[in-house]
This record gives C-alpha cells, sequence and structure tokens, in this order.
C-alpha cells in the first residue's frame, strides 16, 4: 500500500482542525474534522481557487438551512428540498462542484440541530465548518508541497521504456498477445494519468520572473513530451494489429522495420534521459543524418518490393500506415529534441535537476 503525500495532508488537516476546534472551547470538533477533509485540494492554486468558492457554497447552504427549518421544521423532506434548491443555486453561480459536497454537509448538519436556540448552534456549526475549511487551506498552503513536474516525469519516463520493450518485442514475434493487450489498455490509463499531471503543473503559479520564463519553456516542453509519448503508443497498436501482415513481408523489410525503431526508440528514451543530466551531450549529426538515411530507405524498399511485385497487395495496403506513423513519430521527436536544446540554451544551470526515483 502507497501513501500519497494527500493522504497525509488529510490526515493532517482533520487532526489540526480538530485541535483547533477543541482549542476555541467546541464539543464538536467532528464537524471541523468533517468539513478539514472535504476541503483538501490537490495543488495549491486549486487551495487559492475554491477558497472563495468553498465559502460562498457554505454560507448558501447555510443560510437556505436557517430560512428553512425556521419556515418548515427539520423533516427529512424539507431537508432533500434544501439540497435541491443549494445545488441548483451553486451550479447557476459557476461555484467550483467540488464545493457541492461540503455544502450539502453544512446543510445536513446545521437542520439536524435541536430547535432551542436553533439559530445560535446554527451558527456555531457553521463556524466550525469554517473553522476546517480554513485549517484545510493552511494544509494545502505550507504543507508537503506537491512535485507534480517530478510526478510526471518519472511516469513519462516509466511509461516511454514499457512503450519501447513492447515495439522491440513485437517486431521480433517475442510479445506475448494477450499480456500486450492488457498493458495497452493500461498505457491509455497511464496517458490520462499524465495528461492530469500535467494540468496540474500548469496550474501551479510562479512569482518570480526566472522561474516563470523557466516553466513557460517546461510547459511547451512537457507538453511535446505528451504528444510524443501518444504517438509511440499509436505506433505500437498499429504494429499490435498488422503484426500478421508485417510477417508476410520479406525479410529485408521487416529488418528495416526493426533497425529504424531501433534507432527511434533509443533516440526517444536518450532525450528524456538527457532532461535531467544523465545525456550531457545532444544527439550527434551523424546519429540525425541516421535517422532520415533510414526513413527514407524504408519507405523507398517498400516501394521497390511493391513495384517488383513481391507484396501482395492487401498485404502492402495494410501495413503501408506503419511506415507513416513512424516517419510521424520521428518528427515528433526529432521536435522534441530541438525543444529541449532550446531550453538548455536559455536555462544552463538546470542541466541537471533534481528530479530523483521516489521512494
Amino acid at each position: 500500500m502507497k501513501l500519497g503525500a494527500r493522504i497525509f495532508k488529510t490526515g493532517l488537516a482533520v487532526t489540526l482542525a480538530m485541535y483547533a476546534a477543541l482549542w476555541l472551547g467546541s464539543d464538536s470538533a467532528t464537524f471541523a474534522a468533517i468539513a478539514a477533509a472535504f476541503a483538501i485540494q490537490p495543488s495549491i492554486h486549486r487551495t487559492f481557487q475554491t477558497i472563495l468558492d468553498q465559502i460562498q457554497a457554505n454560507l448558501i447552504g447555510a443560510i437556505l438551512a436557517v430560512i428553512f427549518v425556521l419556515t418548515f421544521g427539520h423533516d427529512p423532506f424539507v431537508v432533500g428540498v434544501v439540497v435541491i434548491l443549494a445545488i441548483a443555486i451553486i451550479s447557476k453561480l459557476k461555484l467550483e462542484p467540488s464545493t457541492i459536497p461540503l455544502a450539502i454537509v453544512t446543510i445536513i448538519i446545521i437542520m439536524e440541530s435541536p430547535t432551542t436556540n436553533f439559530v445560535e448552534f446554527a451558527t456555531d456549526r457553521f463556524l466550525l465548518i469554517m473553522l476546517g475549511v480554513f485549517t484545510a487551506f493552511i494544509v494545502n498552503l505550507f504543507f508537503i508541497p506537491p512535485r507534480y513536474e517530478t510526478k510526471f516525469y518519472q511516469l513519462m519516463l516509466n511509461e516511454t521504456d514499457n512503450v519501447i520493450q513492447w515495439i522491440m518485442l513485437l517486431l521480433r514475434q517475442d510479445a506475448d498477445p494477450r499480456s500486450l493487450k492488457d498493458d495497452l489498455e493500461r498505457l491509455d490509463g497511464q496517458v490520462k494519468k499524465l495528461d492530469n499531471l500535467y494540468s496540474l503543473y500548469k496550474e501551479e503559479r510562479n512569482y518570480f520572473l526566472k522561474n516563470k520564463y523557466s516553466k513557460a519553456r517546461k510547459l511547451v516542453l512537457f507538453r511535446q513530451m505528451l504528444i510524443t509519448i501518444k504517438k509511440s503508443i499509436f505506433v505500437l497498436k498499429n504494429f499490435e494489429r498488422r503484426s500478421d501482415d508485417i510477417k508476410q513481408l520479406p525479410e529485408p523489410i521487416q529488418q528495416q522495420f526493426e533497425q529504424q525503431l531501433d534507432l527511434l526508440t533509443n533516440f526517444h528514451n536518450r532525450i528524456l534521459l538527457r532532461y535531467v543530466g544523465k545525456v550531457t551531450s545532444s544527439p550527434s549529426q551523424e546519429t540525425l543524418e541516421d535517422l532520415d538515411i533510414g526513413k527514407a530507405s524504408l519507405a523507398q524498399a517498400f516501394i521497390t518490393y511493391y513495384n517488383q511485385e513481391e507484396i501482395e497487395e492487401q498485404t502492402w495496403m495494410h501495413t503501408f500506415p506503419a511506415i507513416s506513423q513512424i516517419i510521424e513519430y520521428q518528427e515528433e521527436l526529432v521536435h522534441l529534441d530541438h525543444l529541449v536544446n532550446s531550453f538548455f540554451k536559455y536555462h544552463t544551470e538546470e542541466s541537471t535537476l533534481d528530479i530523483n526515483p521516489e521512494e
């Protein structure tokens, strides 16, 4: 079982909220703890973004709850009506959807307060909930700040290695079809996770001009990393679907497929390692020329064998898209390499970044 930073932050927020409530003399610290658990956010930027929305949503829920209890009482049907109205108003005001669960909790807690001194009890419950919200805000702000750049890069490197291994196994006809299909489904999920990590990193704000320019270039670089891994997965899926047709190609063409993809996957891995300083030099001009020569010779050989009628037309039609995918993959890699070169041209002090494997 792996415990992430958000789990620890949630536990810390709950603990601090309960201590704060007890320190203020409240006998219902549980309400503050519940609010703190709901209010934890995955990033510092979202913490700032949602704190005002949390206050507004809970205020809406509290006001509706008090009005309806004083008017109609504590009947469960009334509670349901208030919940519906609160959700409708919060949605109409376009507040963060994440504020709705806590607003519902606020309504239920207030409407379950005793009728004697109801307004006093409701106010106390509302203040306890806001105490939990502010406690979560403080924890989000100062404790265990997220490292989305680190998480993004590590996941990117791991999944790229995985895709490269499958491509080479498939070309050498050593891949287990069932395992490959299962892993392709998992890869789709990991790519969605990468998209989410990229969005979270993009949301984080920098308040120093130097870091602002560096991050702007990193965002462009990370976006290209995402495009490139998606293209590599697309290449893998194409080869998986066309594996039977590729096996029917002449042996020289199969060897050229393997040689060109071996060059491209090594190039891909080298670019990612260079980003963290494990590779210190950019690819040589000879390497880039080998890639271009391999691309041209593979396409030419494919056309030549077809013209000589050594490849059946159906096989040619099924496998020709694989050539275009290899070419597109190479173009994305060359662009990624250009972006890495550009990044280190302007940020040489970051040639070795502090990105280490997680414990």
